[in-house]
């Protein structure tokens, strides 16, 4: 812990006979997502010292405690980046830490926002080669970047056609991704425009249905969410793609 952990965890306390002890200075009943990790377990099932703490600090958590799979050694091997020797923060260093974009794919593709496609530590953190802008906004930011970037001029209404850009979208994603280079994709918010065009890679990419692709980008991103009439077309991109329509979109989740 001392030579490296992930940025804000905080070490876990044992008494003298190896049990856990929660810190009083963590209000777990507060936080929606704790996740707990030791060197390399990657399930809550078993035992060790991961487990035993997940499962102290799960009595007090209103939300489920998760492990962090493949342990310290997997993340920092991944994401070397977010690894750090800083223990305290102040409350203005932790508002100044953004997150980064969702990842949908490991080490390959990637859904978020303006913000975050404009940052230059990210697309080097995240080492971007492309980026797919779905947004009105091609103007002047991007004439300098080092990635290749495709603009798909959409708008976030119900009304936007966004099926008349996806075979290209796809093409584009595939030739880099063929290439070995990471991709983003984002719109102005990361919610609505990315989620849709996302999706609609996933299922042409990966031959899957719609259902599976929303359930995929839903876990990787839990507050996306396009609009009713991308809903549609992702709809008729399904049938475009697979040849028929499988997934019912008039249940409550779409």
């Amino acid at each position: 812990y001392n030579e490296s952990h992930v940025i804000t965890a905080r070490r876990a306390k044992w008494d003298s006979i190896g049990r856990f002890i929660p810190d009083a200075d963590v209000e777990t009943e507060s936080l929606r997502y704790i996740v707990v990790y030791d060197s390399n377990s990657s399930s809550l099932q078993g035992s060790g010292p991961a487990i035993e703490c997940a499962g102290v600090v799960a009595k007090t958590s209103r939300h489920p405690v998760h492990i962090l799979n493949g342990g310290y050694e997997r993340f920092s091997a991944v994401y070397p980046f977010l690894r750090t020797q800083k223990i305290l923060y102040t409350l203005q260093e932790l508002e100044s830490l953004h997150p980064y974009p969702a990842e949908i794919l490991l080490g390959q593709l990637y859904m978020g926002d303006y913000k975050q496609a404009t940052s230059p530590h990210i697309l080097k953190d995240l080492k971007l080669k492309a980026l797919v802008n779905i947004s009105e906004n091609t103007g002047h930011a991007f004439e300098n970047s080092s990635c290749t970037v495709l603009n798909i001029p959409v708008a976030d209404y119900v009304e936007a056609d966004l099926c008349g850009f996806l075979e290209r979208t796809c093409e584009f994603i595939n030739t880099h991704l063929s290439a070995g280079s990471a991709v983003l994709i984002f719109s102005k918010h990361g919610k609505s425009r990315c989620s849709a065009v996302t999706i609609a890679f996933l299922l042409h990419h990966l031959k899957c249905t719609l259902m599976e692709a929303w359930a995929h980008v839903l876990k990787c991103k839990t507050n996306m969410r396009p609009n009713r009439g991308f809903v549609q077309q992702l709809s008729d991109w399904e049938l475009h793609t697979l040849g028929k329509r499988v997934t019912d979109i008039a249940e409550p989740l779409y």
